[in-house]
């Protein structure tokens, strides 16, 4: 997760920027992976390493000692290869990886205290690496007036810095993108406060 102390610092003067023209507030989320799961990986192994034995059996003269051996051996091998971060999220099908990062973002929107500001006007903007996902999710002071469509522009332009590997540049054009949205709809009032960090968790 290539996100440097001076990247952390951009971001959070982007939000402070973005922030200052509107009464709504930016939180930014960067996970590394949502899918924790290591059950499916474990799975295939342990079937991999059962059938082994059969096979070593029927198609050759290896002694029960040894096939007792490599059997193990496989497993264990295949357990840490398929547990890799990667490889363990490439054998989630597409749509249930969707779905544990748009699960993993909610949880984070609970987590940072998005939903406990006054006037409800908290946004957060969440990108899983592994899982390739990006979401805006708005509270509800925002999502009864801003459709989901006005996020898109945002959305675009953080997947498209992404693709090139510029995590940090991709967090501040979409936190750009999404502080003219809530200007717009929710100028900065006098009696503005600032109640969230404005910071990037990593996770």
């Amino acid at each position: 997760m290539s996100v440097s102390e001076q990247d952390r610092a951009r971001i959070a003067s982007a939000i402070r920027a973005a922030e200052a023209n509107t009464s709504g507030e930016i939180v930014c989320v960067l996970a590394r992976t949502s899918t924790d799961a290591a059950a499916l990986p474990v799975l295939l192994a342990a079937a991999v390493a059962l059938a082994l034995p059969w096979l070593l059996v029927a198609l050759t003269d290896i002694s029960v000692e040894r096939i007792l051996v490599l059997q193990v051996a496989v497993f264990v091998v295949l357990a840490v290869v398929l547990c890799l971060p990667r490889v363990r999220v490439a054998l989630v099908p597409r749509a249930a990886r969707r779905h544990v990062a748009h699960r993993a973002a909610m949880e984070q929107f609970t987590m940072r205290g998005i939903s406990r500001k006054k006037e409800r006007t908290g946004i957060l903007i969440f990108v899983s690496l592994a899982e390739r996902y990006a979401r805006i999710i708005a509270d509800q002071g925002i999502a009864g007036r801003v459709p989901q469509s006005e996020w898109q522009n945002a959305v675009d332009a953080l997947v498209a810095h992404m693709r090139d590997g510029r995590i940090a540049d991709g967090f501040i054009a979409a936190i750009d993108a999404c502080g003219k949205v809530l200007a717009a709809h929710f100028p900065r009032a006098e009696a503005s406060r600032d109640e969230l960090p404005d910071r990037i968790y990593l996770v």
